[in-house]
């Protein structure tokens, strides 16, 4: 009996003697023999990888992986083994703390090109590669490898009957047991954005990522799953800045029927669309439990500049009631409606200004802020002429009413 070891060593030359010869002495007379050879070098490759788990020890086990791989470099028949066989080799990498080799290994593997590779297996080897990139904290290359997956292959219909391939398509190869379906598939997909983002602490996008793992039917039929999901939506929604997108979620979440369960996030939401000052120390200690309890919910902890972003949210909340409600107002009470001291509330204020969340002018010697933007000729023409067309519209109206009586009252008198 071969070792197994001797038998990579056969496969590995008699592969390479056998696609030699019927390239050089048959290939120019006939096609025939030359996709004899690709049936052999495919049914060879596919045998000897049953043989993998086989192996007596690791080393050997890695010696026959390299050598099929070898053997299937460079070969188009053969490239979807050649990505199952480097996926198995960068998960030995990986369990040997060797993350930095894994993450190398799949990259090598370019499977958005496969046409006869199954949607779901393609998905999970890109999931995979993503995967690996963050465990390495390479997010610049975990980005562009997310973006090779679109979203909307994970909305695609599965229900429906698999179309026979025409003549000369591709036949998609039946996807390995151990691939998760597509539901299962988007999961993964989310929470591995999750953790990207987490990075930047993109509390918005993370926030729409809970929102689709809160859409996929398996979560939202199952209490203890879609609980702890939306807590963490109602979270992010606070910890984001405001922004029309933020406002659109948190109208949506609102209407959520599944709010009624966690009411005490159903009024920490209240609080945010309803334009009134919020006190941040009262706000803090009726949420501060819950806060520090979500390091033990589904997604851990909300990051560590969490707290110092949420008192940062409800100040910013607090400048665009008092904006709302004045045009002008001194700095010393701005400070006092804010709970702040005036260089900090100066500070906050200023920031908003040049993110463009508001428009605002601080005089600073006389200490007064002005929520008014500045009109131009043009507008000032353009509103005083139409309120000059509103007030002659009145006009012709009391005009047409005091006519109207008049006539009424001479006909009363002729009778």
């Amino acid at each position: 009996m071969f070792s197994s070891l001797q038998v990579a060593l056969l496969i590995y030359f008699g592969m390479n003697i056998i696609s030699d010869f019927f390239s050089i002495v048959w290939g120019p007379v006939t096609f025939g023999f030359s996709h004899v050879v690709i049936q052999a070098v495919q049914a060879m490759v596919q045998q000897a990888m049953q043989y993998i788990d086989q192996t007596p020890d690791l080393d050997t086990k890695v010696e026959l992986i390299k050598t099929l791989n070898s053997v299937s470099a460079g070969k188009i028949y053969v490239e979807i083994e050649r990505a199952r066989l480097i996926k198995k080799l960068a998960k030995i990498k990986e369990e040997q703390g060797l993350i930095a080799e894994a993450a190398d290994l799949m990259q090598e593997i370019a499977v958005e090109t496969f046409g006869a590779m199954a949607k779901t297996e393609k998905t999970a080897f890109i999931l995979e590669q993503v995967r690996l990139c963050l465990d390495r904290q390479d997010y610049v290359r975990a980005q562009i490898l997310s973006r090779k997956i679109s979203p909307r292959v994970f909305e695609a219909e599965t229900s429906k009957e698999k179309k026979k391939p025409k003549e000369g398509e591709s036949v998609i190869e039946e996807p390995p047991a151990d691939i998760p379906s597509l539901l299962e598939l988007k999961k993964i997909y989310y929470q591995l954005m999750i953790r990207y983002y987490s990075h930047s602490n993109d509390y918005l996008e993370i926030c729409r990522c809970y929102k689709a793992i809160y859409e996929i039917p398996s979560v939202k039929e199952d209490p203890s799953q879609w609980i702890p999901v939306l807590r963490k939506i109602c979270w992010y929604l606070v910890l984001s800045p405001h922004d029309p997108m933020q406002s659109s979620l948190i109208n949506s979440t609102l209407e959520d029927k599944n709010l009624s369960e966690i009411p005490q996030f159903r009024l920490l939401l209240k609080q945010l669309v309803t334009m009134e000052v919020i006190q941040w120390t009262s706000l803090w200690n009726t949420f501060k439990v819950e806060f520090e309890n979500e390091k033990n919910m589904l997604g851990g902890s909300l990051g560590g500049k969490a707290a110092e972003d949420l008192r940062l949210r409800v100040i910013e909340h607090n400048i665009l009631v008092v904006s709302k409600y004045y045009s002008r107002i001194t700095m010393k009470r701005l400070a006092d409606l804010l709970c702040l001291d005036i260089q900090e509330a100066e500070k906050h204020l200023s920031e908003m200004v040049v993110s463009k969340a508001l428009v605002a002018k601080i005089d600073r010697p006389v200490g007064i802020v002005s929520f008014q933007a500045a009109k131009d000729s043009n507008d000032t023409l353009n509103s005083w002429a139409m309120n000059l067309e509103k007030l002659l519209d009145l006009v012709e109206k009391s005009c047409h009413q005091i006519h109207k009586e008049t006539m009424v009252h001479k006909t009363a008198l002729q009778v």
